[in-house]
């Protein structure tokens, strides 16, 4: 089961997201940044108990934080576990455990490698769907 809980906390936005990121959790995650005032600072993005992500998950992820960069918000993603970050490493083409992809995320190449890599995962994936049976 997957949850998302969005709060603000003085001038800062915190979402917290539990379970699996895919396109529909990301989907909700977007929606962190409705009502953003000009007052809020800080976004936190706690991932402490997201146990996994696919590539949808991903790419809901990286636009949320350059959503909330251009709003002026300084963008915080704390508690990667260990899936999501080999899932990351996997995407960017750094196989292998301690490849840092969480401390890497806060760096916007990074990020922009990521995402490039991701959209092509996912494209991938909705290329080789029409050529699965259906059941």
């Amino acid at each position: 089961m997957t949850t998302l809980g969005i709060q603000r906390c003085g001038a800062t936005v915190l979402a917290c997201i539990s379970g699996h990121l895919d396109d529909e959790t990301g989907t909700q995650l977007q929606r962190a940044l409705e009502g953003v005032t000009g007052d809020e600072r800080d976004l936190m993005v706690d991932v402490h108990f997201m146990t996994s992500m696919d590539a949808d998950g991903l790419l809901h992820l990286l636009d949320l934080h350059r959503r909330a960069e251009l709003l002026g918000l300084r963008v915080l993603v704390v508690g990667w576990q260990p899936r999501p970050q080999y899932f990351m490493a996997d995407v960017a083409g750094i196989p292998g455990p301690g490849t840092a992809t969480g401390e890497r995320f806060a760096l916007a190449g990074f990020r922009r490698l990521i995402e490039q890599r991701a959209q092509r995962a996912r494209n991938l994936d909705d290329f080789t769907a029409g050529w699965l049976p259906r059941s």
